[in-house]
């Protein structure tokens, strides 16, 4: 279930997806920024719908179809969960102690309204630092929000990276 109402610093309220303004949507993306920042993963999962996919296309085929193509991240809402509980435990060997990380959401363009979805797009710069090492993760988000409850909230999150290769970052363990 969706607890977008319950998140610190978010508390926006909007009628519907024809009354949304880049305001309210740089609210949210703001505060997933910053949730992602704190590491607070479960409150995080509140600014999702109960029916989210997460993406992260392979960096050679930034339009793959995860219905049909290999990407590095393609996760339903139950694997958002699973993701979660992993990174939040100490067994999560990759992300224990946590990197600390910067979400940088910049450019955020609101696109065409679909059936109550709104599409949004935006360029990010994730920073990452952990055991002296530091990696930058540059590219567009592609969203598609809706309204549920009176909160704008995530549906569809595609997070397209603009490198040409991860080999400096080796691995894609935190989320974007």
């Amino acid at each position: 279930m969706t607890i977008a109402a319950g998140v610190p610093g978010y508390s926006v309220f909007v009628p519907d997806s024809h009354s949304v303004t880049r305001h309210d949507v740089e609210d949210l993306l703001f505060a997933e920024a910053d949730l992602l920042d704190a590491w607070n993963l479960d409150d995080w999962l509140g600014l999702y719908t109960d029916d989210a996919r997460y993406v992260v296309p392979a960096t050679d085929s930034r339009d793959a179809d995860p219905d049909k193509d290999l990407v590095l991240v393609d996760d339903d809402r139950t694997r958002m969960e699973s993701r979660v509980v992993r990174l939040n435990s100490r067994r999560a060997h990759r992300e224990y102690p946590h990197s600390q990380t910067r979400h940088l959401v910049s450019n955020v363009r609101l696109g065409a309204r679909v059936d109550d979805v709104l599409a949004v797009t935006a360029a990010f710069a994730v920073f990452r630092s952990r055991g002296g090492r530091h990696v930058d993760y540059v590219g567009r988000y592609d969203y598609r929000l809706a309204v549920v409850g009176g909160q704008l909230l995530i549906r569809h999150k595609r997070v397209e990276l603009d490198m040409t290769s991860l080999r400096p970052a080796y691995d894609v363990a935190i989320i974007l």
